[in-house]
């Protein structure tokens, strides 16, 4: 696979690079190392589908990938995991992403797994913290950290700790590439600026897109309405996109339409199938589409309505998570561990 094809890989379907000339260099001198960062908090669903499954598009260009599951950034997030579920939810985060890759086509055991605790609580990792935390103002990380860490009027000092330990993470995973969501763009621009100081190099940086909630706006992690779990069933599926807003014609801020571009699409592309729309004859018959760009523009010209759409959508999302499901199904009392208030005894 030559360097240009390698490129087209690692940057379809993503929001920014920066830089791309950076990569393509990286490309042709090396073969390069990336890690992503989840902190093990709420649930895991679609939206962290849509970012997980480049990760096989990662390993197809033959780049090192690893995970770190963030444990102790879970707990300085304003405590979103308590300290005492921190293991359990990051056992299941584990479990989750590795049914993520293997469901986007790749195998989850080319990929790293590491938590935070594994390395952060080093006293050299620890020092060069302290060293950062001198030389950074509080400004600047609650700038950097405002689309990631939960904002208060009197934030939490776990909060500014947070972006300076992410920094951090990419020198001790020695990782080239910082991949993430666009929410992570002020972290990531905050380690390009300093961590050379700090004994490491400004990463290169690919950002994933964030979905909208499937009733309009952004999605919450909190509302059950606006998002696809992991564990949903088809009908639940079914129900949630078939409630969910979709005004005819209409592609801003359209969930429906998000989930088949960022989703959908790139894991039919994978199995080299294509996406079926199911109609009566009397309204023109069934519709067969090999690109996410063909519905968009039936779908913006009335050719394909709404009411035609939503079943279809839902089936196909449905298949996609299937294998996650059915994993995360044969794990009840690691959920019941990691989230006892959901899944617990009664």
């Amino acid at each position: 696979m030559d360097t240009a094809e390698r490129l087209d890989l690692v940057t379809r379907h993503t929001t920014e690079v920066v830089t791309e000339d950076e990569l393509r260099t990286l490309f042709e001198e090396s073969d390069p190392s990336a890690y992503i960062g989840y902190a093990p908090t709420g649930e895991m669903h679609i939206g962290h589908f849509t970012t997980m499954r480049k990760l096989a598009d990662f390993l197809r260009a033959g780049v090192d990938v690893t995970v770190l599951i963030a444990d102790l950034h879970a707990h300085l997030d304003d405590n979103k995991s308590p300290f005492d579920l921190l293991d359990a939810r990051s056992a299941y985060y584990e479990t989750a992403i590795e049914g993520m890759i293997e469901a986007a086509g790749a195998d989850p055991e080319d990929v790293t797994f590491v938590r935070g605790t594994d390395f952060q609580l080093d006293e050299e990792y620890t020092l060069e913290m302290y060293r950062m935390a001198a030389e950074t103002t509080i400004s600047r990380t609650q700038r950097a950290a405002s689309e990631v860490v939960r904002e208060s009027e009197s934030p939490n000092l776990g909060g500014l700790i947070y972006p300076l330990m992410q920094t951090l993470d990419v020198k001790a995973l020695d990782a080239d590439i910082a991949y993430g969501g666009v929410d992570q763009r002020g972290i990531y621009m905050l380690s390009r600026e300093i961590l050379p100081d700090h004994g490491g190099e400004s990463p290169i940086c690919l950002f994933a897109p964030l979905l909208s909630g499937l009733s309009g706006g952004k999605m919450s992690a909190s509302d059950e309405a606006s998002k696809v779990n992991l564990t949903d069933s088809p009908d639940e599926v079914d129900e949630k996109i078939n409630q969910a807003y979709c005004p005819a014609g209409e592609v801003e801020e359209n969930g429906v339409l998000e989930y088949l571009q960022h989703l959908v699409f790139p894991v039919l592309d994978v199995r080299g199938d294509s996406f079926v729309v199911e109609r009566p004859e009397e309204y023109g018959g069934d519709l067969t589409y090999e690109s996410y760009d063909e519905v968009e523009s039936d779908f913006v010209s009335g050719e394909l309505h709404p009411a035609d759409l939503k079943p279809s959508a839902a089936s196909a999302i449905s298949d996609v998570i299937d294998p996650v499901r059915e994993r995360l199904a044969d794990e009840d009392e690691l959920l019941a561990e990691a989230y006892p208030e959901k899944y617990g005894a009664e």
